[in-house]
C-alpha cells in the first residue's frame, strides 16, 4: 500500500472533488484517479462513488478514513518529534556519565554548552552509572555519548581523553594516618580498605596501583559510587583510594596525596566508532573536545 495514495485518499475525502483535490495536491487529475483506483484495487473495495460532478465516500470509505486519519496523524507527530530530536538547535542528547562527574563537572559542562545562543534549546536526557553501564548503554544505543574510564578490548568504542584526575587516599579525621599529608602505598597494607566494585571503571586502575608496590589490600567492603565510599570512610569503616573530586569537601575526611606509586586517572569521552549521532550530540561532542580546557 502506497503512503502517498493514503494521503491522496484523505484529501479527496475532504474535498469530494477530483479537480479540487488534484490542485491541492499539486498533481494532475489523471494521476489522482490512477492512485485512487490502485488503492481501491489493493483493498478490494470501492472507497468513493459518484454524486453528480462530485464524489462521496462509500460506507467502506468512511470506515477506512478513520484509520487513515489516525495513521497519518501519528506519522505527522512522529516526524515532528523526530525532527526535534535530531535538530541541531532543538535536539535531545542522551548522555551517560560516571558518578564521579555528577556533582560538579557534568552540570557545569552542560550549563556552559547551553549558555551559547545556538544551543540554548537543546535538551539532555542524563544517566549516571559505572563505566560498564556507560559502555553497555552506548552499544545498545541508549546513549549518544558517554563520559567514563577507558576499557580495554573495546575496538568499536572511540575513547577521547578529556580530563585528568589525581588519585588520593582518604581517611577519617580521627584515623591514625590523618596526621600525614602523603602516603606510600607500601606502608598501608595492614589497613582495611573500602573499594570500588569490579563494575567500576576505576577499579582496574586502583588494582594496578597495589600491584606496582606488590601489596594485597585488605578489602572489607566494595561499593559502586563515590558518595558511598566517602560516607563509609567518614565513619571510620575503612580507608579508600578515590579521585580527587569536589564532592570530598562535603565529607569529614582527610586527603593524603599518594607519593608512591605516582599515577593519574583519565576521564574519556566515549562514543561508538563510525556510528551516526544527531547533529546536536555531535555539536556537544565537538564543543567539549574543543573547549574543555576553558570550561574546567
Amino acid at each position: 500500500m502506497n503512503l502517498n495514495h493514503l494521503h491522496y485518499f484523505r484529501i479527496l475525502a475532504k474535498t469530494e472533488h477530483y479537480t479540487q483535490a488534484a490542485k491541492e495536491l499539486s498533481i494532475t487529475q489523471p494521476s489522482l484517479s490512477h492512485a485512487i483506483s490502485s488503492l481501491e484495487k489493493d483493498l478490494g473495495t470501492y472507497l468513493f462513488e459518484k454524486q453528480g460532478r462530485n464524489v462521496r465516500l462509500t460506507k467502506y470509505g468512511r470506515f477506512f478514513l478513520e484509520y487513515v486519519d489516525s495513521a497519518l496523524n501519528q506519522l505527522d507527530i512522529g516526524e515532528k518529534k523526530l525532527r526535534n530530536l535530531t535538530s541541531s538547535s532543538n535536539g535531545v542528547i542522551d548522555l551517560g556519565f560516571i558518578y564521579t562527574l555528577g556533582a560538579y563537572i557534568m552540570p557545569n559542562l552542560i550549563k556552559d554548552f547551553l549558555n551559547n545562543e545556538q544551543y540554548k534549546n537543546v535538551s539532555f536526557s542524563l544517566f549516571q552509572g559505572t563505566t560498564n553501564n556507560i559502555i553497555s548503554g552506548l552499544k545498545n544505543e541508549k546513549f549518544d555519548l558517554g563520559f567514563c574510564s577507558i576499557v580495554e578490548n573495546e575496538p568499536d568504542i572511540d575513547f577521547v581523553p578529556i580530563l585528568e584526575q589525581e588519585l588520593v587516599l582518604i581517611v577519617s579525621q580521627n584515623h591514625e594516618l590523618a596526621s600525614l599529608d602523603s602516603i606510600d602505598l607500601e606502608n598501608i597494607a595492614d589497613y582495611p580498605f573500602v573499594f570500588f566494585n569490579k563494575e567500576s571503571g576505576i577499579r582496574p586502575l586502583i588494582d594496578s596501583l597495589f600491584n606496582k608496590v606488590h601489596v594485597t589490600p585488605k578489602i572489607i567492603c566494595e561499593v559502586e559510587e563515590d558518595s558511598a565510599v566517602l560516607g563509609l570512610v567518614t565513619v571510620g569503616y575503612g580507608i579508600a583510594i578515590i579521585p580527587k573530586i569536589s564532592l570530598i569537601a562535603n565529607f569529614d575526611v582527610k586527603i593524603l596525596s599518594i607519593s608512591n606509586p605516582i599515577i593519574k586517572r583519565y576521564i574519556y569521552l566515549a562514543s561508538i566508532k563510525n556510528k551516526y549521532i544527531s547533529p546536536s550530540a555531535n555539536q556537544f561532542r565537538n564543543y567539549i573536545i574543543n573547549n574543555l580546557s576553558k570550561l574546567l
